[in-house]
């Protein structure tokens, strides 16, 4: 595993930095927190469990095994805890991605993505949400995130090629979108 700024962080962890911890947490609590609430639908059990995500990374930080991807790593932790949530609290037996909300997976600009005329931006995002919530989703996940097409299908439970042809049916729908204006 090659030095990165999260396995420095993750080793300050294990030394008991809080300011490194402080850091892992502003940098990822609200992406784990949209992600929760995409799956369990519920605005505060969804933040509960992105905080728990965090605090069993604190408590566990003597004995982390080591991690390769930090963001891939809280994702896979948080969706064993969405689920976890889900089968105690037996709302909702298994994870619907056509059910999701459609504001529960919101697409935010990037930098490079300021540059572009506001008009054009405006068409963009109306055309991202109206993708169906799977394909936002792993929209999201990919070109948000920027977790790779692998990530995402051991995520989500769903195949590679699944996740391809979902993204490549969000990037059709929006360039089509972009065309008729």
């Amino acid at each position: 595993m090659g030095t990165t700024p999260h396995t420095v962080q993750l080793t300050a962890i294990g030394l008991n930095d809080e300011h490194a911890f402080e850091g892992i947490y502003r940098e990822y609590f609200i992406p784990l927190f949209r992600f929760c609430y995409a799956i369990v639908k519920e605005r505060g059990p969804a933040e509960e469990i992105a905080n728990d995500v965090f605090l069993n990374l604190w408590k566990r930080r003597d004995g982390l095994p080591p991690i390769d991807r930090l963001k891939v790593y809280l994702y896979v932790s948080a969706k064993n805890h969405c689920l976890n949530y889900l089968s105690r609290d037996r709302r909702q037996p298994s994870i619907d991605l056509d059910s999701l909300r459609e504001d529960a997976v919101k697409f935010q600009a990037d930098p490079e993505s300021l540059l572009i005329r506001a008009e054009t931006m405006k068409r963009v995002i109306a055309a991202i949400d109206q993708l169906p919530p799977k394909c936002k989703l792993i929209f999201k996940l990919i070109k948000e995130d920027g977790l790779k097409y692998k990530e995402v299908a051991r995520l989500l439970d769903l195949s590679v090629k699944t996740v391809e042809t979902q993204l490549s049916i969000a990037v059709r729908k929006i360039a089509h979108a972009l065309g008729k204006s």
